[in-house]
């Protein structure tokens, strides 16, 4: 793997709304790649790339954004050790968020645009604040793509195939792509930019593939290398191997919303302060077929059956919770 590549991007810091700084070395990167190379922009300022010239293309996305809840201190270095990346400031004796997700699914489009001739790759802003970048991706870029694939997913073995009630991909190109043999299993996943496209109408197979983060959104996240290098190499098979087109139609899924009230449950349990205003602002991504409306009856269902009217245990909890946000 080019090391030096990977601990580039870790560099870049690209908080959601200001990823100017990758957008700029993505460019000035992909220019100097060889092969006959198209780059443009949409509105939104998602980057295009077409590499070669096909009738059907494999085609990879990933986003450029990263979740950080402190800057980069300007002597931020990305710590290679035998087996992991870590982001650290050796100024201010502290780990720093690496970005890893989603640059290491950056890191991976590009080491594909490099190796293949004729490739789409898409990279998208603003994905942790809701798929906005996807949001408003232009369609008909996908029209002439074999599959899309996504490396966007912690550790190192899950294969998502459906999120939520929203199925990504064919039973085909599942059997294509031989999981199995790669040790990776299928999984349902959360939010993310391939399931909007799918939204948007694509008529596509998707999938979205664990690649080696860990410890996502937080200054402890780090990169197992190995993890990330078979990612890679899964990827690799199914460019070169999986050579056919792999249509797939998104039906209306069938949903249910009390079939998500346990994984609320657990969710409250933890903290059972959280009100229905916090879990809508933290989970709509997790939970985009919920409304505000539907996590105050959630809420309600759990005080009640918990709780019966015995209130002062949730005032409690309350004054407990408040008690130590003023000791902080």
């Amino acid at each position: 793997m080019n090391m030096q590549l990977l601990k580039r991007l870790y560099s870049i810091y690209s908080p959601s709304g200001k990823e100017q700084k990758m957008i700029k070395f993505l460019c000035s990167y992909i220019k100097q790649l060889p092969g006959h190379i198209s780059v443009s922009k949409d509105k939104f300022g998602n980057l295009y790339v077409v590499k070669g010239e096909s009738e059907a293309y494999p085609c990879l996305v990933s986003h450029i954004d990263q979740v950080s809840y402190c800057n980069h201190s300007k002597d931020f270095k990305a710590v290679e050790t035998r087996d992991i990346i870590f982001g650290y400031s050796p100024k201010n004796r502290r780990f720093e968020n690496l970005g890893a997700d989603d640059k290491n699914g950056v890191f991976i489009c590009l080491e594909c645009l490099k190796k293949y001739d004729s490739i789409k790759v898409v990279f998208f802003r603003e994905e942790e604040t809701g798929c906005r970048g996807s949001s408003e991706a232009v369609m008909s870029f996908f029209n002439d793509v074999r599959f899309i694939i996504q490396p966007d997913r912690k550790g190192n073995s899950d294969l998502i195939t459906s999120i939520g009630y929203s199925e990504l991909c064919s039973e085909e190109f599942i059997e294509a792509i031989e999981p199995e043999k790669w040790n990776y299993k299928e999984e349902g996943g959360l939010m993310t930019d391939v399931l909007t496209l799918k939204e948007k109408g694509l008529e596509t197979s998707c999938i979205n593939v664990s690649c080696g983060y860990y410890n996502a959104h937080s200054d402890e996240e780090i990169t197992v290398k190995k993890d990330l290098l078979k990612c890679l190499l899964f990827v690799e098979h199914i460019i070169e191997d999986c050579t056919g087109i792999y249509p797939h139609v998104q039906e209306d899924p069938y949903f249910n919303r009390y079939e998500f009230e346990d994984e609320i449950y657990d969710i409250l349990n933890n903290d059972p302060t959280l009100t229905a205003e916090d879990l809508y602002n933290m989970y709509s991504t997790s939970f985009p077929h919920l409304q505000q409306e539907d996590y105050r009856r959630i809420c309600n269902d759990y005080r009640m059956f918990w709780y019966g009217d015995e209130e002062d245990i949730y005032e409690e909890s309350m004054d407990e919770k408040n008690n130590n946000h003023g000791k902080r």
